[in-house]
């Protein structure tokens, strides 16, 4: 079988992935499928950077404003529908173009990841949440301690969500996250990738996220967070402890000042910027563009482009 060409653009928020992937697109007769954990929410725009209409300059996009704040979501279903739409791209006879920065989304498209044979017990994660309340989460990482030594040496005591995951494994299969944990580098894609990542100088980019979140805010990201909590949409919500939202919503019930909530909002946003260029340079097939020795981005754009066209014999 004949491997789907896809371009990847990712890297960390506010190098310029969007703008970028929309120039190519319009010139290779593409589509857009988001690699974004955030903008799949609906009523979630300023927070999520989610491009406008104007922004997107009638390139079509998926895997954006797909389910409601409060829907349960995860990496197999963003797997399985990311991977339709790029199909059905395909099938079109247009070029899927994939840009976004949520690693763990980037990866199950790019890597034949299974998550089907992920197994639950819920009885069991009840028991564990019951242990955790009662006794604490040190005592379940040292639950984790002797059944996982080497898992329980990479978590901290704190992280529970992790530790109970471990042990739940363990508990259905005897396996450690190790053992379990398929060796997905390894295996064969159906894609045929050019990957491309966006990076730039630290103070650069960590200037142009605190640009970003003063326009936020000039947007009307609190009257965003306000117009969320009045639909109902609860301050613990997965969707609504995102960045962006939770800064707002401690804001909102007093915990910080509107200043402080910002500073706060810039600082977070900066230390996720530096985890997401720890993730992908991980990545080996990504070719690196250091935004600052770039021309502009529809120069840039143009010269990927022909790029591209070279490597997939477009």
């Amino acid at each position: 079988m004949d491997k789907i060409p896809l371009i990847v653009i990712t890297g960390p928020t506010a190098t310029g992935k969007t703008e970028l992937a929309v120039q190519i697109a319009s010139r290779l007769n593409g589509e857009i499928v988001s690699a974004d954990s955030m903008q799949i929410y609906r009523y979630m725009n300023i927070g999520t950077a989610k491009p406008s209409l104007e922004e997107r300059k009638g390139i079509a996009h998926h895997m954006i404003d797909i389910i409601d704040p409060d829907e349960e979501y995860n990496v197999a279903l963003f797997q399985k529908q990311a991977d339709q739409a790029i199909r059905n791209i395909a099938e079109r006879g247009r070029l899927p173009i994939m840009a976004g920065g949520t690693g763990l989304y980037v990866n199950s498209i790019i890597y034949p990841m299974n998550f089907t044979d992920a197994v639950e017990d819920p009885d069991y994660r009840c028991y564990l949440n019951s242990l955790l309340e009662s006794h604490g989460p040190e005592h379940l990482h040292s639950m984790l301690s002797e059944i996982d030594p080497e898992t329980a040496a990479r978590l901290h005591p704190n992280d529970t969500r992790r530790t109970i995951r471990a042990l739940e494994v363990f508990h259905l299969t005897g396996k450690t996250m190790k053992d379990y944990r398929q060796n997905y580098r390894e295996m064969e894609t159906d894609y045929q990738l050019v990957m491309y990542g966006l990076t730039m100088d630290r103070q650069k980019l960590y200037d142009r996220i605190n640009l970003r979140v003063d326009k936020m805010m000039e947007a009307g990201l609190v009257e965003e967070v306000e117009d969320l909590l009045a639909k109902g949409y609860s301050k613990n919500l997965i969707s609504m402890q995102g960045l962006g939202y939770k800064e707002i919503i401690d804001y909102l019930n007093g915990i910080y000042s509107k200043d402080e909530a910002v500073e706060i909002l810039k600082r977070d946003t900066r230390r996720f910027a530096k985890r997401q260029l720890t993730w992908f340079r991980r990545e080996g097939r990504i070719e690196w563009l250091n935004m600052d020795q770039q021309e502009s981005i529809a120069e840039l754009a143009e010269r990927l482009s022909m790029d591209i066209k070279e490597k997939l014999s477009l």
